[in-house]
């Protein structure tokens, strides 16, 4: 029949990011629990190993709600984030670029006092990673978990100081224990 020459096309790279999408995050510094809490309130099975950084990419599971609790969601374990993460510290951009689809972030520290960690330190350095990152994200909704509450009696943590300071920032709190089972269903009810 009928055809023509066709005429020059055109050609563009294109670099194409993929972001998890996750209802919940689980953010916080590393060795503070966030892999051992996903194992435990999922089906997800995450590297968990007593070292910082064992999680090296995030890590999603599908939460079941408690039963008659309603639809459960899917949580994502974002790898350690470090101090200077929004500038890249500690691979902080790919780790912090999954938390901004999050819709509810629960920010996890160690109330233990173990590790020789200021919970509330913690929280406001990350906080403030946040911020530097995407000004929306700090002010996502938050749940503070304050895992390892099991071993807190013995640890060095000022609870009453700690307790304090989440009160006045206006953020929830619970205590857990991702050892133990302490608390996990609360944890799941609340988050849901």
């Amino acid at each position: 029949m009928f055809a023509k020459n066709g005429s020059r096309g055109e050609e563009r790279e294109v670099v194409l990011e993929l972001k998890m999408l996750a209802d919940v995050g689980l953010i916080g510094y590393p060795s503070v629990g966030k892999s051992s809490l996903l194992s435990r309130i999922s089906a997800a099975r995450p590297k968990v190993a007593d070292y910082h950084f064992t999680t090296l990419s995030p890590m999603l599971g599908v939460v079941p709600a408690p039963a008659g609790e309603g639809a459960g969601f899917v949580a994502a374990d974002i790898p350690g984030l470090i101090e200077g993460a929004a500038e890249g510290a500690g691979l902080g951009h790919a780790f912090l670029r999954h938390v901004d689809r999050c819709r509810l972030i629960l920010h996890v520290v160690d109330v233990s006092g173990t590790e020789g960690r200021d919970p509330v330190e913690d929280i406001e350095k990350i906080n403030t990673e946040l911020a530097r990152y995407d000004a929306g994200l700090a002010s996502r909704p938050q749940i503070i978990v304050a895992n390892k509450h099991d071993l807190a009696a013995s640890g060095e943590t000022d609870i009453a100081k700690f307790e304090a300071y989440v009160k006045a920032q206006g953020y929830d709190l619970i205590y857990v224990s991702a050892l133990t089972g302490e608390n996990l269903d609360e944890l799941k009810r609340r988050t849901a």
